[in-house]
């Protein structure tokens, strides 16, 4: 897959399936828009350094005005949106405001940043890719239980992706998302220690899979949410 010349946006670049994805873009040949909250993510990121690397902060995906000033200038070729959030909580230990950090931070971010790439993409006239970001339970919504709020918003996010990607097929953005299981992180391998860690998708596995729905050799795939489980 060759992505010489070709500029790419990634929301949540700097984390652990961020870093995998990036490092895989770059080595395609991209220039990398990397977008991160903290500084200190910008500091410990591996490919910081790397000349085809630009590095954005933006303190939050889901205000309308800061994903602008991210797409200001740019015509991507494609946009990755991998930031999110995530908590567990059951419906009855979920209040609004955690309803709505769920909906903000998954399906807002995510929302806003297709809008903004279909709208820099229709004006390039060059057609394009979005790949998006669902979760195991957008197409599992028992495997939600315990985390509902969450849940809702990544089903959200896989509707988002479906629907988007009818709309602007006919400009030659092709619109897909991916739903992973949990990752093999660091991270979640801290949390969860007991786990079966080997069964777990590798973040080098779910971002190959990124890397082919946004490259040029994809050329058909559009508006699908593709399970990346691994062995789990």
């Amino acid at each position: 897959m060759d992505f010489s010349g070709r500029s790419v946006v990634i929301t949540g670049g700097t984390g652990a399936l961020g870093a995998a994805v990036v490092g895989a873009l770059l080595e395609a040949g991209a220039h990398c828009v990397v977008s991160f909250v903290h500084l200190s993510e910008a500091q410990r990121f591996a490919h910081r350094e790397h000349e085809r690397i630009k590095l954005v902060a933006v303190n939050d995906l889901a205000d309308e005005a800061s994903v602008a000033k991210l797409y200001d200038s740019l015509t991507p070729w494609a946009s990755i949106h991998l930031a999110g959030g995530f908590a567990m909580g059951k419906v009855a230990d979920t209040d609004k405001a955690a309803l709505m950090a769920q909906i903000e931070q998954n399906l807002v971010s995510c929302f806003l940043c297709c809008r903004a790439a279909v709208n820099a993409m229709q004006a390039g006239g060059q057609g394009g890719r979005i790949v998006n970001v669902a979760a195991r339970p957008a197409l599992e919504w028992r495997q939600g239980a315990g985390m509902t709020a969450y849940t809702l918003a990544k089903t959200g996010v896989a509707a988002l992706t479906t629907t988007l990607a009818e709309e602007v097929a006919k400009d030659g953005v092709l619109v897909n998302a991916v739903a992973p299981s949990i990752m093999d992180t660091p991270a979640n391998r801290t949390a969860m220690p007991k786990a079966d860690h080997g069964a777990w998708p590798k973040v080098e596995e779910v971002a190959a899979t990124i890397l082919f729905l946004a490259s040029p050799d994809n050329r058909v795939t559009r508006g699908a949410v593709v399970p990346v489980y691994g062995k789990s």
